[in-house]
């Protein structure tokens, strides 16, 4: 029996659900289940992430039922570009994995429920009305794993360090591009100013360094942490030398 023969619940026409999985046999057997679940009908398939945005084009169901590793496109980009082409249409995740970099990626591109192919039919109906009346439809063991990764303590970044020597920060981002090889013209270029103001700021750093030329300016942003060295060999000075300056 279908979902539609399976008429209305609790006086609800039934969710109009699209199947996405790349493995026949398992994506047939989801269209079985949610055949027999009450306030389920199963309008459509899908083998991949691109047939998926073209099924819901089609048939703009209200709830896709979306595995994520899948060729072609994957079910994290298939739900970024339903929500944001079709936002009628809610996605839920059923997948076998449940690990952080398959959990937040899915529910950052815009999924409203996630469930593990381990979801008995209640669960998976469950989650389709919990979407479809605005809650979050996830499973117990997804609830608990969010809960894990919100009590853990963030890592404090450090915070940003001042330039040395009195240096400010356009001054040492000179410096990094001159490490970097770049000439006066590139700097320029690259910071969307004149020459003439590129060439007031070496000047001006070179003062507050006691810098003489290029190739020590090059090892100073080197020893200060400012650049890396390319390779195991400090980076050459410009040819241009002083006369850049």
């Amino acid at each position: 029996m279908s979902g539609a023969e399976a008429g209305e619940r609790g006086g609800r026409p039934s969710a109009r659900v699209v199947v996405v999985d790349d493995q026949t046999v398992v994506r047939e057997g989801i269209v079985m289940l949610l055949g027999l679940l009450p306030g389920i009908e199963v309008v459509g398939s899908a083998g991949d992430g691109e047939e998926a945005v073209a099924r819901v084009a089609e048939l703009a169901p209200d709830v896709v039922l979306m595995d994520l590793r899948m060729p072609r496109c994957d079910g994290v980009e298939a739900t970024r570009r339903i929500r944001a082409e079709y936002p009628g249409t809610q996605v839920v995740i059923l997948t076998t994995y449940a690990d952080d970099d398959s959990l937040f990626p899915a529910l950052t591109a815009g999924a409203r429920g996630y469930l593990t192919k381990d979801a008995d039919g209640d669960e998976i109906v469950r989650a389709v009305e919990d979407v479809l009346s605005g809650d979050a439809g996830l499973s117990p063991k997804i609830q608990r794993r969010l809960l894990e990764r919100l009590s853990r303590p963030e890592p404090v970044a450090p915070g940003p360090t001042e330039p040395p020597d009195g240096l400010t920060a356009r001054e040492a981002e000179v410096l990094v591009l001159i490490a970097d090889g770049l000439t006066n013209q590139e700097i320029a270029h690259a910071l969307h100013v004149s020459t003439a103001t590129v060439k007031t700021h070496i000047n001006n750093l070179f003062a507050k360094t006691g810098l003489k030329d290029r190739a020590q300016a090059v090892r100073y942003a080197y020893r200060h942490g400012l650049a890396e060295p390319p390779g195991t060999s400090l980076a050459q000075p410009s040819p241009n030398g002083v006369k850049d300056l």
